[in-house]
């Protein structure tokens, strides 16, 4: 080895100490990987930084967005109702549909977004139908890491990859080129997973976001505006489009209670509803939907037009408890003039037991009661001292523009289609997407800058320029020749299985980008030397990385559901060995027919 191999392979083991021991963050890391092979001259500052502009990190950025449009939309809800529809009354039933839709979504988003999605609406299900959660969590974070495999933006690992290839003089991957391997890999996991989920502990879970505090039943008022499409429609309709939002279980008007199971009955204007809702659909009450906030309605000078005031700059909402003997107790909203005294509305109530029938403002107040108020960040911090509250948390609800659903959804097939045609480059025409969502207000320029997860995007411009000075030093044929001398004789599947199972263990303790940054440039300078089809082992290797099941660790998405399915660690080993095992296998043969030497 010569001075430069000796410090790029001392550069690549600090920078792996660090990964594996969490000493710095990923991203940390990755930026003084960038200045050691910058100030070292193992690579020019521009080679050392091109990372940032380089097409896996800009495609990364983009697809968060995109994913964040579809969130902020509804429409990955949409899919989770859809799910629930679908699952049935059958365990098995219910994997089937879960596995499908996740593996499906996460080809196109990211997985770890998916798994975080889907985590709840299983947990839900689980709880409805009386399934074990332990059953169905490891069938769907799995399924949701071997969906990345159907896609080149699958996962940031076959971007790098690409990247690799071609800097090698190989020919680029196509948009659906890992599917080629990711479809039969997925068919047979499922296959196996159906069949060996009685090897699973059988135990209920629940779902750490299904606290006190992030509520599912808060009580609030809807007024029928008089601009609202609904006057003269019937309750029937108005249940039927809002089933999934809201459940109404009162309606008045003039002061007088109707009754709610006469659906034949037609709305007028000023008809106040009260149901109950979730944080998040409290939020996204929009006077578009033709309801509005019966609160906020009533004390504003002018019409709010949905959740827009909700989360305008200058007011918050707060939730806050009623204290155990408080001058609140047995007091109602309107007849403390609530909003006159401290200038804040009072947006819902949420009750541990029993059941409001009357309004919200009518309802006497009792120890517990958890009230949603919004309000100036002024006239809140008047309150947050009283001692008619308890405490004073803010509010955990994200509002849903589920009007711009069909739109969000339309921009992400628009992107996908002219990246997988060819119409414009990937990268191109994911960013044209991001900028699209924005454009288009499906999301606001901060909540897209906002769901780019800056550590990722960081740990591939860091990652990439390591995988530059490895072939520019030399390292990757010192490396691969190394290897060579040991498997030369080998077959070629078994040669692949060695690629496979290097970075099936490595991405155990790295992520399996930085897994396929150090393995891939070995794997191309070793295909040359062994005379067998690049792209083949650099394919095989990637998917090593990215559809290893071996330890809870190996993937993010694991750790998401270990303490909601009351996993250990050998519980991940049960199905996880013997499906790496027979993932490897499958991969290298098709890997072999699909790229042949």
């Amino acid at each position: 080895m010569d001075a430069n191999q000796i410090l790029f392979t001392l550069i690549m083991v600090v920078s792996i100490v660090l990964f594996i021991t969490d000493a710095l963050r990923v991203d940390v890391v990755a930026l003084l990987i960038i200045l050691a092979l910058s100030i070292s001259g193992l690579i020019d500052a521009k080679d050392a930084f091109s990372g940032f502009s380089s097409e896996p990190a800009i495609i990364v950025c983009a697809v968060f967005v995109l994913s964040a449009g579809l969130s902020w939309t509804g429409a990955t809800d949409a899919i989770g109702v859809w799910v629930g529809r679908l699952a049935g009354k059958s365990q098995a039933r219910a994997n089937i549909v879960v596995m499908s839709a996740v593996a499906a979504l996460s080809a196109f988003t990211h997985h770890l977004m998916v798994t975080a999605m889907m985590l709840p609406i299983v947990m839900k299900l689980c709880k409805d139908k009386g399934f074990p959660s332990s059953r169905m969590l490891i069938p769907m974070a799995t399924s949701a890491s071997l969906g990345t495999t159907l896609t080149l933006i699958g996962a940031p690992a076959f971007l790098i990859a690409n990247s690799v290839l071609q800097r090698s003089g190989q020919p680029a991957l196509s948009f659906f080129s890992p599917g080629y391997v990711g479809l039969p890999i997925i068919i047979v996991s499922f296959l196996f997973i159906l069949l060996t989920t009685w090897i699973l502990p059988k135990k209920s879970g629940r779902d750490s976001s299904d606290d006190r505090f992030r509520l599912s039943d808060i009580s609030t008022e809807l007024v029928i505006p008089t601009t609202s499409r609904w006057i003269g429609s019937p309750l029937s309709e108005l249940k039927a489009a809002t089933e999934k939002r809201f459940q109404i279980f009162s309606w008045f008007r003039n002061h007088q209670s109707l009754d709610t199971s006469d659906e034949s009955a037609t709305f007028v204007a000023g008809d106040i509803l009260l149901v109950k809702t979730s944080a998040d659909e409290l939020v996204s009450i929009e006077e578009k939907l033709g309801l509005a906030l019966r609160a906020v309605k009533k004390f504003s000078d002018e019409d709010i037009d949905g959740p827009q005031d909700l989360i305008d700059p200058t007011a918050a909402i707060f939730q806050a408890i009623v204290a155990p003997r408080s001058p609140f107790i047995g007091k109602s909203l309107a007849t403390m003039r609530f909003f006159q005294r401290y200038g804040v509305v009072a947006l819902g109530l949420w009750r541990k037991e029993g059941w409001l029938n009357e309004k919200i403002s009518d309802t006497p107040l009792r120890e517990g009661d958890l009230v949603v108020l919004w309000g100036a960040e002024g006239k809140l911090e008047s309150l947050i001292g009283h001692r008619g509250f308890l405490m004073f948390m803010p509010f955990q609800g994200a509002p849903k523009k589920r009007i711009k659903m069909r739109l969000s959804s339309a921009i992400m097939f628009a992107s996908v289609a002219c990246a997988a045609i060819g119409v414009v480059p990937p990268y191109v025409a994911f960013v044209a997407g991001a900028l699209a969502m924005v454009l288009s207000r499906c999301i606001t320029a901060e909540q897209a800058y906002g769901a780019v997860e800056t550590k990722i995007f960081v740990m591939i411009a860091g990652m990439i320029p390591l995988g530059i000075a490895m072939e520019k030093t030399g390292v990757d044929k010192l490396l691969a020749d190394l290897v060579f001398n040991y498997i030369q004789t080998w077959s070629t599947l078994a040669m692949l299985l060695v690629f496979f199972w290097f970075a099936a263990l490595l991405t155990q303790i790295l992520s399996d980008a930085a897994t396929t940054v150090l393995i891939a440039p070995i794997a191309i300078a070793f295909a040359k030397s062994a005379q067998i089809s690049p792209t083949a082992t650099v394919v095989a290797t990637t998917i090593g990385a990215v559809a290893s099941f071996l330890t809870p660790i190996g993937h993010h998405g694991n750790l998401l559901i270990l303490s909601p399915g009351r996993y250990n660690f050998a519980d991940f080993l049960k199905i996880g060995l013997p499906l790496t095992l027979i993932i490897s296998v499958v991969t290298c043969y098709v890997c072999i027919y699909v790229w042949p030497i």
